[in-house]
């Protein structure tokens, strides 16, 4: 089989092809080739080298899709994105990068369909931010899509657009509303989320971090171990079981700002505690306002997708796979 991964050099890109390296068997099938792509060079395990070619181009350019067709990848993984913080302060970029580039990549399938048959798995990373306020108090899989955000609105499009060239059998897709994701490694990035993760990866290394929401902000989240799995699995998944609806919200936690900062004094200390410094910012707040708190993801659940239940394991998810073990 031959697998894409496009968004390869980002958190969960990485992460995916890593997983690939030290399980070959973790897609359910046998990967004889692996194709990774991002407008940043992918870096590649050194196990997997010899079935690996790593492309650098943007998706968002005529013709690059195309490319990525060409070689029939029989799964691939759409994880490329403008994160949320840049899509809604750069319009013409989000639209571009995460509506535009993702309907040539459906065309580009759509016209290598019309050549000769061909009828690849299309992994897509969703949001939780295709959903807007007003919410209930549990977000169930038959509430409406309705965004507050330009990011969560060129998610909700590209959910209608996975779900319409799968029911013209086209391709088979299914799109997975990631949590956020939490706490994500490496240096903090544009997304209006990433203080989530900031709170808790800084002070675990030692450093200080800015949080510029209030501790009664409440948030769905998962780790990227359960990230991991939710691409996986849906990788090995019967599609038939999903029906028309092809997107699924990702189970998840529930917490507050608070809960995460009692998570980390309990597992890091008061010294952590004290390194995160209060500093209000009405745009992420703003922002934060509009997303979903809670969810009941019963769909996916019932499918057999897998999160964290406890917000103190999520740390050392994060102590485990990133700092060894330990803490500053």
């Amino acid at each position: 089989m031959h697998v894409l991964v496009i968004g390869a050099a980002g958190m969960v890109g990485r992460k995916l092809v890593e997983k690939l390296a030290d399980d070959p068997s973790v897609f359910g099938f046998e990967v004889s080739r692996l194709t990774l792509a991002d407008a940043f060079a992918p870096p590649v395990p050194p196990s997997i080298q010899g079935i690996t070619s790593a492309l650098t181009l943007d998706l968002a350019m005529p013709g690059e899709p195309e490319k990525l067709i060409e070689g029939r990848p029989d799964v691939i993984f759409h994880l490329a994105a403008v994160v949320s913080g840049e899509a809604e302060t750069d319009f013409d970029k989000g639209y571009a990068v995460n509506l535009d580039g993702s309907r040539m990549l459906f065309e580009a399938i759509r016209l290598e369909n019309a050549r000769a048959p061909y009828y690849p798995r299309v992994l897509f990373a969703s949001s939780i931010a295709v959903f807007g306020q007003p919410f209930p108090q549990k977000i169930g899989d038959e509430f409406l899509s309705a965004p507050l955000t330009s990011y969560g609105t060129q998610k909700a499009i590209t959910e209608l657009l996975l779900a319409d060239y799968s029911r013209k059998g086209i391709f088979d897709g299914i799109g997975l509303r990631l949590p956020t994701i939490c706490v994500r490694p490496g240096a903090p990035n544009k997304a209006a989320s990433g203080f989530f993760s900031n709170i808790l990866r800084e002070p675990l290394s030692g450093k200080e971090a800015v949080l510029p929401v209030g501790e009664d902000v409440r948030h769905w989240f998962a780790s990227p171990r359960a990230a991991i799995g939710f691409f996986t699995h849906a990788a090995r998944i019967d599609t038939a079981l999903i029906g028309p609806r092809r997107s699924l919200s990702m189970p998840g936690l529930s917490a507050t700002v608070g809960e995460q900062i009692e998570a980390l004094r309990r597992v890091a200390g008061e010294k952590a505690v004290r390194l995160i410094r209060r500093e209000p910012d009405a745009d992420i707040a703003r922002i934060v306002a509009g997303w979903p708190t809670d969810f009941d993801a019963r769909r996916a659940s019932e499918l057999g997708f897998q999160a964290e239940t406890c917000f103190d394991d999520i740390i050392r998810i994060h102590l485990e796979d990133e700092l060894g073990g330990t803490h500053a």
